[in-house]
């Protein structure tokens, strides 16, 4: 029993009329019939009665009728509550992220959410992903998204908000990687292998894990801050990195680049939001959190 069908039945009550009903609430015949059907079996009595000529309510309809007038003015007016307390929530917020993330779903979360809090101001900041948990555990920021850690640190909460694969990537030209070296990577055929890698965070840590399973000490040609730095280098011809899909999928470089698939795969990024556990409390970073439910 939900509130849409009883306010079908309360236009119906007043009307009784299922024609006019059906207009007035833009739903077809049936649709009210079988809403007012359910009704009835839910609440174990007729509500109406009906014939060819005319609808009438019965004496369980008029009571009913008085239970759904009031269940409908108490749901207006708690969300008429809920509506003010949003209004009336205002502040700053800081948010970190990455350029990537920036462009790619935050749009859409920041959009929904000046809708519901326009009192609310975000100040955005962006820069390496590896360093999320860091800046929110420094109180640097209110909140942050990154990738999940293996290991999350104590007092650190997170909200996931989408997956994304982790690739090997290379320059469209030249070649970098053979077949034989896609198939079976050995210390030996990758030893001369050019690679441009992330100077810390996830992607490191599973790209050195990665390598370390192989037995593959790596030939890097350079340590970069950001995985845009890396799709950068990578497109010049200048080794081969490793970056999240969501970064090709929003990269303007992603024609001048090749994926290998490589197997095993890397271990997928879980990206989501980081804050403080005990600063969950605080009535705009909530607001901000329960959002994203």
């Amino acid at each position: 029993m939900d509130s849409h069908s009883l306010r079908l039945f309360l236009s119906l009550a007043d009307n009784l009329h299922f024609g006019r009903t059906s207009r007035e609430q833009h739903v077809s015949p049936s649709a009210l019939s079988r809403s007012i059907k359910q009704l009835e079996d839910e609440v174990g009595a007729a509500l109406f009665v009906r014939d060819n000529r005319s609808v009438r309510l019965t004496r369980e309809g008029q009571q009913f009728r008085e239970y759904a007038s009031e269940v409908i003015n108490g749901w207006q007016a708690i969300r008429q509550t809920f509506m003010q307390d949003q209004l009336n929530l205002h502040g700053e917020l800081s948010l970190y992220c990455s350029v990537t993330a920036s462009y790619s779903f935050l749009y859409d979360i920041l959009s929904s959410f000046r809708q519901d809090y326009p009192r609310i101001e975000m100040k955005l900041h962006t820069g390496d992903p590896a360093k999320a948990v860091e800046r929110v555990q420094q109180g640097l920021e209110d909140l942050a998204i990154g990738a999940l850690p293996d290991s999350l640190p104590a007092g650190v909460k997170f909200q996931s908000i989408t997956r994304s694969d982790l690739r090997f990537i290379g320059p469209q030209a030249p070649q970098l990687l053979n077949e034989e070296q896609l198939r079976h990577p050995t210390a030996e055929n990758w030893k001369d292998v050019p690679m441009i890698l992330s100077e810390e965070g996830l992607a490191r840590t599973r790209t050195d894990r990665w390598l370390k399973s192989h037995n593959i000490k790596p030939r890097i040609y350079a340590q970069v801050s950001g995985n845009e730095a890396i799709v950068s280098m990578v497109s010049l011809g200048f080794g081969i990195g490793v970056v999240p899909q969501i970064v090709l999928d929003n990269s303007p470089l992603t024609a001048r680049i090749r994926i290998y698939d490589i197997q095993p795969p890397l271990t997928a990024y879980d990206i989501g939001l980081f804050a403080l556990e005990k600063r969950l409390k605080d009535p705009l970073i909530a607001a901000f959190w329960n959002r994203q439910r």
